[in-house]
């Protein structure tokens, strides 16, 4: 599982290493793809086989579910970590989540996810109310 928030930096060549704690999980690869929100969503290869499957789940006949899969899949790209639990993220996804040298890299369970940092300090202040005044109606369960 993936969890907290993490500010390593990114190199010119578009290269940032992974925080300790995630290292294990993404050793045999990861797959990197566009989020919602504009941020980097990061896959184990395992997980990204699960959700992959649960994408084969949608009906063809869906518009909506067409063109959500084209975007998810359409921009993923799959990684393996150097020695140094560096990744490289392609330009393509740098450029679509805005991401330069300043980054968070925040866990969200099943994935973590890349974030231009100052994208990711606006989301927080503008999400806190929401977060706060959420109800058992939207997490079923959860409180």
């Amino acid at each position: 599982m993936f969890l907290g928030t993490y500010t390593p930096r990114m190199d010119e060549k578009g290269r940032l290493i992974l925080p300790a704690k995630y290292r294990d999980e993404l050793a045999d690869g990861l797959v990197l793809t566009r989020g919602q929100e504009r941020c980097v969503y990061v896959f184990s290869a395992a997980e990204f086989q699960n959700v992959h499957q649960q994408l084969r789940q949608a009906p063809l006949a869906s518009r909506q579910a067409r063109d959500y899969i084209r975007m998810f899949l359409s921009g993923a790209s799959d990684e393996t970590p150097d020695k140094q639990g560096r990744i490289t993220i392609p330009p393509s996804l740098r450029e679509y989540a805005g991401l330069d040298r300043d980054v968070a890299v925040i866990g969200a369970g099943d994935r973590a996810e890349i974030w231009d940092a100052a994208s990711w300090e606006a989301y927080m202040e503008a999400k806190e109310a929401e977060f706060s005044s959420t109800d058992e109606i939207a997490v079923p369960g959860l409180l």
